[in-house]
């Protein structure tokens, strides 16, 4: 299991467009930084991890399917 490098992350988010949002940035962090594709890992990765599960929980995401959602909100399938 990866864990989540907090000082890498700090890093990262200092150029990133989504300051505002960290929890945004870390998803786009691990996708970078990490490669991760998968859904299910980042959830993993992120239930593993005690600050990141806090993410998680703000935003009432306790599933992986809750986070399937958030990350494919924009995606419309025809």
């Amino acid at each position: 299991m990866i864990e989540i490098n907090w000082n890498d992350f700090k890093f990262f988010k200092q150029y990133s467009e989504k300051k505002g949002d960290n929890f945004e940035v870390l998803l786009d962090f691990l996708k970078s930084h990490y490669k991760m594709t998968s859904p299910k890992e980042m959830f993993e990765t992120m239930q593993n991890d005690d600050t990141a599960l806090l993410m998680l929980e703000k935003r009432e995401m306790y599933r992986i399917e809750d986070l399937e959602k958030h990350l494919f909100k924009g995606f419309n399938a025809k």
